[in-house]
Order: C-alpha cells, then sequence, then structure tokens
C-alpha cells in the first residue's frame, strides 16, 4: 500500500480553494475588522444633482473590546459644591448600563461580518472495502475525499456589505442612545433645579408671611385692625408649609431619578444645583439647523445603512439565480488495475438553480423591502423637519417669555408687593389685598423658574432632534456635509433570464 499518493494531492487542493475564496472576498475590505465610513460620491456636486449618491466604504480599524460593565465609584458627584449639568452627563454616560448594552448589540452586528463572507468547512471523507482486508488476491481497497462548497463570484461580498452596513447602523443605533440620555439627563437635571428653586421661594415667603403677621398682630393689638387680619395670615403660612411637603416629595423623586440615570441607589444624596442660570446663546436661523439635523442625525444615518444593507440584500437575491460549486479532490484505491494509475481523482459539483418561483419571490421580498426602508427614510426626513421646526419655536417662546418676567412682570410684582406692605401697616388697604399681593409674587416666581426650567428643557430637546449640542453654536451659513442617498423612486424587479 502506497499512503504517499493520496497526501502528495492535498496542497493542490488547498491551493484551490484559498484562491477561489480569494475570489469571493470584497476587494475593498482588508480586515473583517473594520468600521463603516459614510461618504459622499461626487464631491463638489450639489445635493440635488443626480450623481450625488450614498457610497458606504469600510475602512479597517480595531471595533472596541469587550464591553465592561458600568464602573461604580463611591458618591461620584458628592465632592462637588454645585451640581451642573455638564458634570451629571458626564457621569450618566459613564455609568449608564443602557449605552452599554446598545455598544454589546453593536459589537454583536459587527461579529456577524467573518461569519457570513468565509467559506463552509471543507469536507473530508474515507471508504474502505471489508473484503478487501486480508485478501490475497486484491490489495486494500480505499478511498480518501475531500471537498470544498465554493458560492458563486460576488455572493461572499455582497453578504459581507449586507453585514457590515447592518453593523454601522447599530453603531448609529448607539449614538441616537446617547442623545436621548443627554436629553433625559438634561431635563432630570432642569427639573431637580426648579424644585430647589421652587423650596427656596416657599421659604423665602414664609420669611415674609411671619412678617406680616408680626405687623398684623401688632395693629391688632393697638386696636386697629381686627384679629381676623392675623387668623388669614397663619392660614397663608399653614397653606405654605403643606406646599413644602409636596416640594420635599418632588426633590426626593428628581433626585432618585437622577441617580438612576447615574445606575446608583435613589437615595444617594446629591450637592445642590446652582442657584441661577443665564440663557444661553441666541440660535442659528432654523433652515440651517433643519440642513444639519438631516446630515447629522444618527437615527437617519441608521436608516440609510439599512437600505445600503436591503440594496445588498436585493443583489444578493439576484446572484441566487447562478449556480455554487464544490470541488473535490479524492485516492480512490479500489482501482486494481497495475497498467494504468487511475486512483488520483479530481471534480465539480453545482446545485442546478431550476427552482425559479423561489427565487423570483425572494427577489420580490428583497426590492420590498427596500422600498419600506426608503420611504420609512423619506417619512423620518419629514418627521425630523417637524421635530426641529417645533422645537425651535418653543425655544423662541420660552427665551421671551423668561425676559418678559425678568424685565417687566417680577419687577412689578415685587413693587406692588411693597407697596401693598406700606399702605396695610398705614390703614389705606384692607389686609386681603396684601395677601392677594403677596400670593401673587410668589406665584409669579414659582412661573419664572418654571418658564427658566423649560426654556431649558425645550433647548435640550432642540439639541437632540438636531442630532448634538454642537449644530446650535455652528456659525450660520456654514456648509452642510449631505451624508444621506437621494431619495428615488425604485423600479419594479426586473424580470430574469431563465437560466
Amino acid at each position: 500500500m502506497k499512503w504517499f499518493g493520496p497526501l502528495s494531492y492535498l496542497p493542490l487542493f488547498g491551493l484551490v480553494c484559498t484562491g477561489c475564496a480569494a475570489l469571493h472576498a470584497p476587494s475593498h475590505v482588508a480586515s473583517h475588522r473594520a468600521t463603516p465610513v459614510v461618504e459622499q460620491e461626487g464631491a463638489g456636486q450639489s445635493p440635488n444633482q443626480p450623481g450625488s449618491v450614498l457610497q458606504v466604504t469600510f475602512h479597517s480599524a480595531d471595533l472596541p473590546g469587550p464591553v465592561e460593565a458600568p464602573k461604580k465609584e463611591e458618591k461620584p458627584l458628592a465632592l462637588a459644591s454645585e451640581l451642573s449639568a455638564e458634570a451629571l452627563v458626564e457621569q450618566v454616560l459613564a455609568r449608564n448600563p443602557t449605552l452599554a448594552q446598545m455598544t454589546a448589540a453593536w459589537q454583536a452586528a459587527s461579529a456577524r461580518y467573518p461569519q457570513v463572507t468565509s467559506l463552509d468547512d471543507p469536507n473530508f471523507g474515507a471508504i474502505i472495502g471489508p473484503a478487501s482486508i486480508g485478501s490475497n488476491e486484491v490489495d486494500f481497497a480505499y478511498r480518501l475525499e475531500a471537498s470544498q462548497r465554493i458560492p458563486f463570484c460576488g455572493k461572499l461580498g455582497l453578504r459581507g456589505q449586507s453585514a457590515l452596513a447592518e453593523a454601522a447602523a447599530a453603531g448609529h443605533d448607539v449614538g441616537d442612545t446617547k442623545l436621548q440620555l443627554i436629553e433625559s439627563t438634561k431635563v432630570a437635571f432642569y427639573d431637580y433645579f426648579l424644585i430647589h428653586r421652587a423650596i427656596s421661594v416657599n421659604e423665602e415667603n414664609l420669611r415674609l408671611l411671619k412678617e406680616i403677621r408680626e405687623t398684623a398682630l401688632d395693629r391688632f393689638k393697638a386696636n386697629q385692625s381686627p384679629q381676623q387680619d392675623v387668623l388669614q395670615v397663619d392660614v397663608e403660612i399653614g397653606r405654605q408649609r403643606k406646599r413644602g411637603l409636596v416640594l420635599e416629595r418632588m426633590q426626593k423623586v428628581t433626585q432618585a431619578r437622577i441617580n438612576t440615570l447615574m445606575h446608583l441607589p435613589p437615595e444617594t444624596p446629591l450637592p445642590p444645583p446652582p442657584k441661577a442660570l443665564e440663557l444661553a446663546a441666541a440660535l442659528p436661523a432654523v433652515a440651517v439647523l433643519r440642513a444639519q439635523a438631516i446630515a447629522q442625525r444618527p437615527d437617519l444615518q441608521a436608516l440609510a445603512n439599512r437600505i445600503e444593507s436591503e440594496r445588498a440584500s436585493l443583489a444578493l437575491a439576484h446572484k441566487e439565480y447562478y449556480p455554487d460549486f464544490e470541488v473535490m479532490a479524492a485516492y480512490d484505491a479500489f482501482w486494481q488495475s497495475p497498467e494504468k494509475d487511475l486512483r488520483p481523482m479530481v471534480g465539480l459539483r453545482m446545485n442546478l438553480p431550476i427552482q425559479k418561483d423561489r427565487r423570483a419571490g425572494a427577489v420580490a421580498e428583497a426590492h420590498a423591502r427596500l422600498s419600506q426602508r426608503v420611504a420609512e427614510l423619506a417619512s423620518r426626513t419629514d418627521q425630523v423637519n417637524l421635530q426641529v421646526q417645533e422645537a425651535y419655536e418653543q425655544v423662541l417662546e420660552s427665551e421671551k417669555g423668561v425676559r418678559l418676567y425678568d424685565d417687566t412682570i417680577l419687577p412689578a410684582a415685587t413693587d406692588n408687593v411693597k407697596a401693598a406692605r406700606s399702605a396695610y401697616a398705614t390703614g389705606r388697604i384692607p389686609f386681603l389685598s396684601l395677601v392677594e399681593a403677596q400670593r401673587n409674587l410668589v406665584g409669579l416666581r414659582d412661573s419664572y423658574y418654571e418658564e427658566l426650567a423649560e426654556y431649558f428643557r425645550r433647548r435640550a430637546t432642540l439639541e437632540r432632534v438636531t442630532g448634538g449640542p454642537g449644530l446650535l453654536l455652528q456659525p450660520e451659513g456654514q456648509p452642510t456635509k449631505k451624508l444621506l442617498p437621494q431619495l428615488e423612486v425604485l423600479p419594479e424587479p426586473r424580470k430574469l433570464p431563465k437560466m
């Protein structure tokens, strides 16, 4: 028996399989650990020109390592004398488990690429003839066979493009989740600020009511006013103390909400918020914000990536009309003829793609999914434009409201209370007028802080719908790079030639 015979063909078989696999690997992918980058084809062209089409390329870069659990520190903000929105956002992004969850989903999607672009494992088989064992008439009969399945040219590349586009979409989902976390954190921070200011106003009002009570008591002792004035003040003081209980409960709930965002126990103490907030810089033109939102929103970018994935899936469905191959090499020692050595063998198998209905259905399904994604992107784009316009107008409204309180309403209400106290002390107005003036001042102060907090909450929403806070500081008129694909009407699936 000559065992070296079949072994001599294995290097040749491995070379053939390696060469065929190289033909199917996408030429633009240097490594399966690739980071997708969205680029613009036809640089310098107007976004409305036909040549301005989304292109997705993939540059070799290491993916993030394994996701680690958020690091838990003891009281991460306890040393700060004052809580700021920036510090709170930093802590939430570092500790909130939602980002780790989305990052893990992104990594899982990225790990699909080497799975869909790799060849199937080769097969190896061995057959022996039991009757030839120990026979004096024939040699030992056996057959060794190795085979490798190779998809039709281009299929592996299209599968890889689809997987990488889905991974890029998952990466943009991480960015969208980050924007939502930032908005939720800022809204919670400004609620925290509002509660503290309301408590401060309530305490100040209690102090003033006690002073008014002293005045009313002095006038009652001097028989200049009835005892009802003192009792009325006591009623107002009781109302403010009841309001203090409500505000204390709201403060604890808001604190628990912030700690939950930071993945901390709800009762973890927090530093106090700042005592005052200044209005931010003026907004750029709303048209600039809309254009930047269309170009930068992660959810729109994720939809653009999924459109590219569906396009690759449609092309792959068309490729299914072409056969796959299986190359084979064997050494068959059942051949016993000494004249000619017929034992080395090579072969090729292929499937016959004759089930046209199944393949036509797959093409129609892929085409419909692509049309669905394109329509979804168009609808989402309209919603983004509406969201930016709505948030923009709300911020402007709140900004004007805050300035109105600062310049007109609060100064007038404060002067009204001062005048009412002086008039009551001299007996020129009834006590109820003084109480009403003080009650109006408290309500207006609460409304002012509510308007101020609402301004910053609405601005946080505007930052999210435009794709990030940096866009609000971008100079007006700066050109915006268009990253989304043109929205075209997709043609009907073409009729494929009969194979």
